[in-house]
């Protein structure tokens, strides 16, 4: 197998961060990195198929090489050749092996849950970390479904990492519905389901992103998808299948590219072609969000990669106008909400975007961390239940503060945005999280003319 690969890392990049406002608008064409997503899944399902997976796009951010070097320690071959194609030499199901050392998930949430759903069902124990972030983060609305197949899991108080997990050695099918809409949650028992005998459903009341399904059934698994009026989607594995290799190529990631979509469209002037990007329509919430406040975006060249629907966005620069984001929108956009909420800061009028209870477990509780950053940069937000409501000028914030990003690369990102459209420049407290899941974004934003520099 090739040697493995280390990115560009911002790690490499001062901790504290600036962006001001630039003096001509951005322009250009720019191609985000891979869905963050569809990358893990993509290791996941290669590692458990019979022969090799070519994966063409993968993100090469920290989240998903914590992915590839867990899998390596449970016996799948991984490396990355010279035209930067990503192969993966699978075990095939039931094939992994107990790890010699601890699982470091790092940042990634995705990751560690994900893998929780795999060793679920396979007859070792193993141990799972990650990060500081990583370890306060709840593990408990995966490990209460996953227990029913027979595993067992032995962590802190209130089931967060550090875990040792006793996969099951006889797995049982189970039924699941899902309490909250989680495509990590569904995706970890079909993940289990995949290597215990029988049908395994998720039952999800609320549609959340289906890449997992569309995947599944890539790699040769049965699924079935079936709508139950007054109950939601039924999603079914059929148990014990015979995976088998198949290439994937993997689209622009619709979350990354939401920070130079947004930073188009309110640094006055721009024009941006954001190229190659993901319109999952389980992904496109944000679009959706944009659309009503009157963002003046274009979607060119529509195609299909990996099963997986694409275009091109182009992105003009215009005045936004508040909008009332429904509850129902956030399981498409859950990660999109930091970004968001920036655009409404230079908004005319208020946005109000509900159903927001997800946000306080994410790498921080980023429902607090958004409203306590804009109104430290002049703009008028407030937290009302679970309900963020920012009422925009229709002009530039302010700017102007020094951002606790609380080790949160969308936060960081965000709030980077927010500058270049400032009044005043915009500080972040650390640049290194963004490497967790775009490490390209200073440099790609730097050539579409934004203005960086180290934060005193």
């Amino acid at each position: 197998m090739p040697d493995d690969h280390t990115p560009p890392s911002a790690a490499t990049m001062p901790s504290p961060l600036a962006a001001a406002r630039p003096a001509t608008p951005l322009a250009g064409v720019v191609r985000v990195p891979g869905d963050k997503s569809i990358s893990h899944r993509a290791l996941m399902l290669g590692a458990l198929a019979i022969g090799r997976t070519e994966i063409t796009g993968l993100l090469e951010g920290e989240d998903v090489l914590a992915t590839a070097t867990a899998l390596r320690a449970l016996g799948a071959g991984i490396g990355r050749d010279e035209d930067g194609r990503w192969l993966v030499d699978g075990v095939g199901l039931g094939g992994l092996a107990e790890p010699d050392d601890v699982l470091d998930l790092g940042n990634s949430g995705t990751a560690a849950r994900l893998l929780l759903g795999i060793l679920a069902t396979h007859p070792f124990t193993a141990f799972v970390t990650g990060d500081a972030s990583l370890r306060r983060r709840p593990m408990g609305r995966v490990t209460a479904p996953l227990s029913r197949f027979g595993a067992q899991f032995l962590g802190r108080e209130g089931g967060c990492l550090p875990l040792a997990v006793t996969g099951a050695t006889s797995p049982v099918p189970i039924e699941y519905r899902l309490p909250v809409p989680s495509a990590q949650v569904k995706t970890a028992v079909l993940f289990a389901g995949l290597n215990a005998p029988g049908a395994t459903s998720v039952i999800e009341p609320q549609p959340t992103r289906d890449h997992t399904e569309r995947m599944l059934g890539h790699f040769g698994a049965r699924v079935t998808i079936e709508a139950e009026p007054g109950v939601g989607r039924r999603i079914t594995v059929a148990g014990q299948p015979e995976l088998v290799a198949a290439p994937i190529t993997v689209p622009g990631d619709p979350s990354s590219a939401a920070f130079p979509l947004v930073a188009a469209l309110i640094v006055p002037g721009s024009e941006v072609t954001i190229a190659n990007v993901g319109l999952n329509p389980s992904r496109t919430g944000l679009l959706s969000c944009l659309e009503e406040m009157g963002a003046d975006v274009t979607l060119e060249n529509r195609r299909e990669a990996g099963g997986e629907p694409v275009a091109d966005l182009h992105v003009r620069a215009g005045a936004l106008a508040g909008a009332d984001i429904p509850a129902s929108r956030a399981p498409s956009m859950i990660d999109e909400y930091p970004i968001l909420a920036v655009a409404a800061a230079g908004a005319r009028g208020r946005t109000v975007m509900r159903g927001l209870a997800e946000l306080r477990v994410k790498e921080s509780d980023r429902l607090t961390g958004i409203a306590e950053g804009l109104v430290s940069c002049g703009v008028k937000a407030a937290i009302e239940g679970d309900d963020l409501i920012v009422e925009g000028n229709g002009g530039p914030p302010k700017g102007g503060a020094l951002i606790a990003t609380r080790l949160d690369h969308r936060m960081s990102m965000a709030f980077l945005v927010l500058g270049l459209a400032s009044r005043e420049p915009v500080r972040i407290d650390d640049a290194r999280p963004i490497a967790t899941s775009f490490p390209d974004f200073v440099p790609l934003m730097t050539r579409l003319g934004a203005i960086f520099s180290e934060a005193r």
